[in-house]
């Protein structure tokens, strides 16, 4: 008995013993302590409505991140962005155009190696769509997530499709200019009434840089050198023993939509800008990006039209689209860079970023989720072509736009040849590359 009142003694002051060094170790040891962060994000053309349940659900998981999103005003939003800057009120995360990241590289951050385990770079390589990796990285650093990618397609009208016995919309440029000869409509002395596609000139047509880019990226043309120093699209270059300019082609082309000498003559510069000219049944075609679709529903309900992929150059083995989309990027002045990382990765995963795409009806940059999206009639199309979308290195996007659209006015207006447009345009894209 004396035996076991001892071990039961001794048992219970070491079991004592080491409850007191448990809570001196608790007192003594360095506490690792979560800090909580604040995280503001702004973007455009989403409402606050497209993050809410994402944002609900990462707080949810992770108690001390407080997450805020803000929407700012697309016209003014750089300007905006640019000001809380200089003013060190910069938002946590921000959205970015595709074409931005030349432009605004020094001011964000790129994704930090502690997370490489999280996002190793082959897994965000694969697992979104080529273009991405082209426009949200560098040297292998990860600079962006994609929430979504969007690209030229056809917009058509089903009723004049119908009425000239066309059974389907155009694959090919070559299709697109018999079809566009039988549904123009003109008068006796020529003057269009119903155009047959908006192409032809900058000023009343919508995204008219981004089709002429795309024909020329469709011809071959090389927008710059590789090394991203010098603007090369008015370069020639050889096929089949023969030298062509496929960059002046492709604005040839463009224009002589717009040129009254010419056969394939629908579209001038009266003509009703390009979305209203399509809403009010004055042209048969136009092409644009997904997001007109609520804006062409809301203004003509009752319009008939299709949407199909963007024509292509005849005997193509492959497809070239254009790409337009934003991302979200980190501010180099946030406090909790490391923490807006950690949930831009938990936006883009394949689940939860499909309840972003299912509320704001936008076409997916993931690679895993294009055949989730094809088959839907009207995001489709884009989500296929999202897979062959291209762009292109641009050092000022804007100017870059305004570089363009002057040589398409110019070439309209005859106040000069395409070979001089281009020149004049290739010389003022590399005064913009040349370094300060």
């Amino acid at each position: 008995m004396e035996f076991t009142r001892k071990k039961i003694l001794m048992i219970g002051g070491i079991i004592l013993g080491f409850i007191v060094l448990l809570f001196i170790i608790s007192i003594l040891w360095p506490k690792k302590t979560v800090k909580p962060a604040y995280l503001v994000i702004w973007g455009t053309y989403d409402e606050a409505t497209a993050f809410n349940e994402i944002i609900s659900a990462y707080r949810k998981q992770n108690g001390n991140i407080s997450i805020k999103y803000e929407y700012k005003n697309p016209v003014t939003y750089e300007e905006d962005l640019l000001r809380a800057y200089a003013e060190d009120k910069a938002p946590d995360i921000w959205m970015m155009q595709n074409t931005w990241l030349p432009k605004y590289k020094s001011i964000i951050t790129e994704m930090p190696q502690t997370l490489d385990k999280t996002l190793p770079f082959t897994t965000f390589k694969d697992g979104f769509v080529d273009v991405v990796e082209k426009d949200f990285s560098d040297n292998s650093k990860i600079y962006g997530l994609p929430l979504y990618v969007d690209s030229l397609a056809m917009y058509y009208n089903k009723d004049f499709f119908n009425s000239a016995g066309i059974s389907a919309p155009p694959e090919t440029w070559d299709e697109l200019i018999a079809d566009v000869a039988i549904l123009e409509k003109k008068d006796q002395w020529g003057n269009i009434q119903r155009a047959g596609v908006a192409m032809g000139t900058a000023e009343n047509i919508n995204r008219a840089t981004d089709i002429l880019e795309l024909l020329m990226m469709q011809n071959g043309t090389q927008m710059v050198n590789d090394a991203r120093t010098m603007a090369t699209f008015d370069e020639s270059t050889r096929k089949d023993n023969e030298t062509y300019y496929p960059g002046r082609d492709a604005l040839r082309f463009y224009t002589d939509f717009a040129n009254p000498s010419k056969k394939t003559y629908t579209w001038n510069k009266e003509m009703r800008y390009s979305i209203d000219a399509f809403i009010e049944g004055k042209t048969a075609i136009m092409f644009n990006y997904s997001h007109q679709i609520p804006t062409i529903k809301a203004r003509a309900p009752y319009l008939n039209f299709g949407i199909a992929a963007m024509p292509q150059i005849t005997g193509r083995n492959f497809d070239v689209n254009y790409a337009n989309y934003w991302g979200l990027v980190v501010s180099k002045k946030s406090k909790a860079s490391e923490e807006a990382w950690k949930f831009m990765i938990y936006m883009t995963q394949k689940d939860v970023i499909k309840k972003y795409l299912e509320k704001t009806a936008k076409p997916t940059a993931r690679r895993d989720l294009v055949d989730w999206q094809k088959t839907d009639l009207q995001l489709g199309v884009f989500a296929k072509q999202s897979l062959s979308a291209q762009s292109w290195y641009q050092i000022e996007n804007a100017k870059i736009e305004t570089i363009f659209s002057n040589a398409i006015d110019s070439v309209v207006l005859g106040s000069a040849t395409i070979n001089r447009a281009m020149e004049t345009a290739a010389s003022q894209v590399n005064l913009l590359m040349k370094p300060q």
